[in-house]
């Protein structure tokens, strides 16, 4: 064989093996499988509910899942350094019931309600740091116990009852306050023709997204998801990123919380309770879009969109909360499915 041969064939036997086509459906269907989801269930209601389609309920619709949508965006924090933060809800809940307390009973202004309620949330965080970085508890039963330990004070706060303008106090007295015209314009004002709770949302999740993916600190956070110990052996701060991750988590659902509040107009003792579900639910979700695996910001704003979008289209058609609730369960599952099953078996 001549040089010239040799030469020509050293190529073709280092050419890659071709991928099989069932494989490559298998990755495409893994990568783009979620957004086709969205986009099917998105037209399928348009197409059979003339109501569906009505620009105004597409902005309801974003209002709605706003709430789940900020509290996912803190649990993907949190996911991103390998932990759960299982206590949003709850500190929704008592965002709540401290703007409510602010405004109503101490008859202060919606501004000292907003910073008392983030004020809150960024304890409430520091709270589950503590546990999580300096007691070494597991994130997971760390945060639980604090959800139970928010969900007892917010109602040792209120005497375990709700706060509504006018109402009888445990003293004999009136509360001489209300929710201002002002806080309300949280979740019920609009800018532009657009929810301003949707707006938060919006802005929120750009600056999540920037934070997490085009920061040095973002991609600390990501090391860390990923190994921990080897972050630890690079110089990294391992604790110190860890408890900014919660302290975030809090705060955003403390700002979660405030639309919440703004939306009942009241100090509902049970709100935020089934925030959690939701929360936890649009950031699993998240991490089967574009088949990533792993958490990510625009996959948590494309859940939350994803269970509005379900929940919003079988209201439409009269289906009873009961089987909304499967619906939704099912999807979760088919997103777990995308993120833990079928992305191991292309990485096999």
């Amino acid at each position: 064989m001549t040089t010239t041969q040799s030469s020509e064939a050293a190529p073709k036997a280092l050419a890659p093996p071709a991928v099989s086509t069932a494989v490559l459906v298998q990755n495409a269907v893994i990568k783009y499988g979620f957004i086709f989801v969205t986009v099917a269930l998105f037209l399928y209601f348009a197409l059979s509910e003339g109501s569906f389609r009505e620009s105004a309920t597409m902005l309801d619709t974003l209002r709605y899942v706003s709430v789940a949508a900020i509290l996912g965006l803190g649990v993907t924090v949190t996911m991103a350094v390998g932990g759960m933060d299982m206590s949003v809800g709850a500190v929704a809940g008592l965002g709540v019931t401290v703007a409510a307390k602010t405004m109503v009973t101490y008859n202060q202004v919606g501004t000292v309600a907003i910073l008392a309620v983030i004020a809150a949330g960024a304890l409430a965080g520091l709270l589950n740091a503590l546990l999580i970085v300096v007691m070494k508890i597991p994130d997971m039963l760390a945060t639980l116990g604090t959800m139970f330990v928010i969900q007892g004070t917010k109602l040792i706060l209120v005497d375990g009852q709700s706060i509504s303008a006018g109402m009888t106090e445990s003293d004999g007295s009136t509360a001489p306050g209300k929710f201002t015209a002002g806080f309300l314009r949280i979740d019920r004002g609009t800018m532009l023709g657009i929810p301003i709770s949707v707006l938060i949302f919006g802005a929120l999740t750009v600056i999540a997204w920037v934070f997490l993916a085009r920061t040095r600190w973002g991609r600390v956070l990501y090391a860390i998801g990923a190994n921990p110990e080897a972050s630890r052996l690079a110089g990294i701060r391992v604790g110190a990123y860890r408890a900014l991750a919660y302290v975030l988590s809090g705060v955003l659902a403390s700002i979660g919380g405030l639309i919440l509040a703004s939306r009942i107009g009241q100090g509902d003792v049970s709100a935020g309770t089934s925030q959690l579900l939701e929360a936890v639910a649009v950031a699993l979700v998240g991490t089967s879009v574009l088949g990533r695996g792993r958490p990510n910001v625009w996959g948590t704003a494309l859940g939350a969109v994803l269970i509005g979008i379900i929940t919003t289209g079988l209201t439409i058609k009269g289906l009873p909360y009961y089987t909304q609730d499967v619906v939704e369960g099912a999807v979760l599952i088919l997103a777990l499915v995308f993120s833990f099953t079928l992305s191991k078996r292309r990485t096999a």
